[in-house]
C-alpha cells in the first residue's frame, strides 16, 4: 500500500526550502467567514476561485486584515480567478467590480443539483491538466462552521472527489479525507497547529484503524458512530501515521496565527 504524506506548510509565511511539498495549490472561498490566514493562502495559491456569495467575503472583509492600507486598494489586489456558482448571493455591486477587474464570471445558475463548492472543484479539476492531479491540493477557506448541513455538504465535495487532495479551512480547525487506499504520514507544524486532534471514520465504520503519534493511539480498533470515534485526542510529536480499512476524516485544531 502506497505512503501518502501530508503538509500544512501553506499555513506558513514562507515555506522552508526543505519542507516544500510538490504541490500546486488551489484556493476556493466559500460564503462564509474569512480565515485570519486568507491572505496566506492566497499568496500560495497559484488558482483562486470565489463560489458565488465568496466573492462578497473576499470583497468586503479582505480589506478589514488590511486596515493600515485603503480598501480598493486591497480590493484589486486580492482579485479572484473565477467566480463560479449559481449567483443567487453574490451581490450586484461585487460582480460589477470584479467583471471589470477581468474575473472570469461563469454562471451555473442551471445546475440546482450540485453544491457551489461542488461547482468549483469541477472546474480545478478540470483546469489542471492530467499529469499534475496527483500534485494538485484544494484549499477551502470558510467551509467550516455556520449552517451544519452547509458543511455536512462541504464534506461529502471531499468524499465525491476523493482522488483529490481537498482542505476544509475555518479560523479553529482544519479537516481533510485520508483515503483508505492509502498509509498515511501526516506531519504537523506545532507552531501553527494542534495539538487537538481526531480521526472519523466516514461513510463506514471502520473495522480496523492504526495510529502512532497520538496521545491515544489506535491499535487496530474498531471505530464507528454509536462506538468509539477518536476525537479530543492530542498530538504528541511532527509526524503523526494512519492506517485504516476505511476513509477517516483528520482534523486538527488551529492556533492563532499572527
Amino acid at each position: 500500500m502506497d505512503l501518502m504524506h501530508h503538509h500544512s506548510t501553506f499555513l506558513l509565511p514562507t515555506i522552508p526550502e526543505d519542507q516544500r511539498p510538490s504541490l500546486t495549490y488551489a484556493l476556493v472561498v466559500l460564503n462564509h467567514n474569512l480565515p485570519r490566514f486568507s491572505p496566506l493562502l492566497w499568496k500560495h495559491a497559484q488558482l483562486r476561485l470565489c463560489a458565488d456569495g465568496g466573492a462578497n467575503r473576499v470583497y468586503d472583509e479582505m480589506p478589514l486584515l488590511f486596515p493600515q492600507e485603503d480598501a480598493s486598494d486591497v480590493r484589486r489586489r486580492f482579485k479572484p480567478d473565477i467566480i463560479k456558482g449559481d449567483m443567487d448571493s453574490i451581490r450586484k455591486e461585487v460582480l460589477d467590480f470584479y467583471t471589470c477587474l477581468g474575473t472570469n464570471i461563469v454562471d451555473k445558475a442551471h445546475d440546482q443539483d450540485t453544491t457551489d463548492l461542488h461547482k468549483c472543484v469541477t472546474c480545478i479539476r478540470d483546469f489542471a491538466p492530467a499529469s499534475d492531479k496527483s500534485n494538485l491540493c484544494i484549499l477551502v477557506a470558510g467551509a467550516l462552521g455556520g449552517r451544519f448541513d452547509h458543511e455536512m455538504g462541504n464534506v461529502n465535495v471531499m468524499c465525491r472527489f476523493s482522488s483529490l487532495r481537498i482542505i476544509l479551512l475555518s479560523d479553529d480547525n482544519l479537516i481533510h479525507l485520508l483515503p483508505k487506499t492509502h498509509r498515511h504520514e501526516i506531519h504537523i507544524q506545532p507552531s501553527v497547529q494542534g495539538p487537538h486532534c481526531g480521526l472519523i471514520p466516514i461513510g463506514m465504520p471502520s473495522k480496523s484503524s492504526t495510529t502512532t503519534g497520538l496521545r491515544w493511539d489506535l491499535n487496530n480498533t474498531e471505530t464507528k458512530f454509536g462506538g468509539l470515534v477518536s476525537t479530543s485526542n492530542i498530538v504528541e510529536g511532527e509526524k503523526v501515521t494512519v492506517q485504516s480499512d476505511s476513509d477517516l476524516l483528520w482534523t486538527i485544531s488551529l492556533k492563532k496565527l499572527a
